[in-house]
């Protein structure tokens, strides 16, 4: 099993980005989903959780600018706007998958850089 996350770049402020983690491998199911943040010098935050069933959970900072879905079977994404240089981060999702031949196990994916500048 392995785990990207795609779609990161440099942005204005304002602008929108979409990011994607995608999950490839032998998945018998994808259980909740978590997009975490971390900007230069500061700790990792969590920034969204989605689950099997669909329930989402933002932070603070995200409510109203970010979204979190599921595209496909094996992709969640995350869409973000009005972004403010503050959302600078390198941005990486971790999902908790369930293999044919494994239990439940969470996985992280490598980060994607944004960076919101003029």
């Amino acid at each position: 099993v392995q785990l990207q996350a795609f779609g990161g770049g440099l942005v204005q402020p304002g602008g929108s980005l979409r990011l994607s983690c995608v999950a490839s491998g032998s998945i018998s199911i994808i259980n909740s989903v978590n997009w975490y943040r971390q900007a230069a010098g500061k700790e990792r935050e969590l920034v969204a959780t989605i689950t099997n069933g669909g329930s989402t959970k933002y932070a603070d900072f995200a409510k109203g600018r970010f979204t979190i879905s599921r595209d496909t079977k094996n992709t969640v994404d995350l869409q973000m706007s009005s972004l403010l240089p503050e959302d600078t981060a390198l941005y990486s999702c971790q999902a908790s998958i369930c293999a044919p031949t494994t239990g439940s196990v969470w996985y992280w994916g490598q980060g994607t850089q944004v960076t919101v500048s003029s």
